[in-house]
């Protein structure tokens, strides 16, 4: 008896029928996933990503939008040639093919010039630490200019013919102008020293002829 319950059981329309909803709603949630992720990856959707370097930043994002992608500003820059607010870098780069609802990343300039804080390098470094100083910085470097002091050591700094200090902002594409020691001064010194001893010896001359002249008479 027990062995025909169970086969009673196993073959009963109940079991088989819910046996068939499982395996559907399996399926249905296989094919719900599979058409999200077509949806939301684009999958075999593509277009090629226009060129919008130069375009104003809103005339970008319409130009990408018609294509089905979407410009999002993701840094800035500065070109003074350009406009400011214009695209100046787009990554990917036109031309490339990618899935429509792709994030084009765009570099603009910036409105206004950057500028940079002019270090402490004044009366306190060498010519050459001080190059690499500003270097390092991101400073532009002009014709340095060779003044009274020990030889290769920065005595002062300028920028658009005036001196500043450190603490002083710069803007980003003034050269600046190193004030260098030529080591100078020691040779004035010394010819100093020189010519204040000969006067001297001419004046302890006169004073011993004038004497001379005076026992005579």
């Amino acid at each position: 008896m027990a062995k025909e319950g169970f086969f009673q059981k196993l073959f009963s329309p109940i079991i088989w029928v819910n046996l068939l909803c499982m395996g559907l709603f399996v399926v249905a949630v296989a094919v719900g996933l599979w058409i999200a992720m077509a949806t939301y990856t684009h999958h075999g959707q593509s277009v090629d990503v226009p060129n919008v370097k130069t375009m104003l930043l809103s005339d970008a994002k319409y130009a990408l939008s018609l294509s089905g992608l979407e410009g999002v500003v993701s840094d800035s820059s500065y070109n003074r040639a350009l406009p400011a607010g214009c695209v100046l870098e787009q990554t990917p780069s036109n031309g490339r093919r990618v899935k429509t609802g792709r994030e084009i990343y765009l570099t603009v300039n910036m409105g206004q010039t950057p500028t940079l804080v002019v270090p402490d390098i004044a009366d306190n470094s060498s010519l050459r630490e001080a190059e690499a100083k500003l270097k390092a910085l991101g400073f532009k470097l002009g014709p340095i200019e060779y003044v009274e002091g020990d030889k290769d050591w920065v005595m002062g700094v300028k920028c658009k013919g005036a001196r500043v200090s450190a603490g002083d902002l710069v803007p980003i594409d003034a050269p600046i102008t190193l004030m260098v020691g030529n080591n100078v001064v020691e040779f004035e010194e010394a010819g100093d020293d020189y010519q204040d001893a000969s006067s001297e010896e001419v004046e302890l001359d006169e004073v011993e002829v004038d004497d001379s002249d005076i026992e005579t008479e």
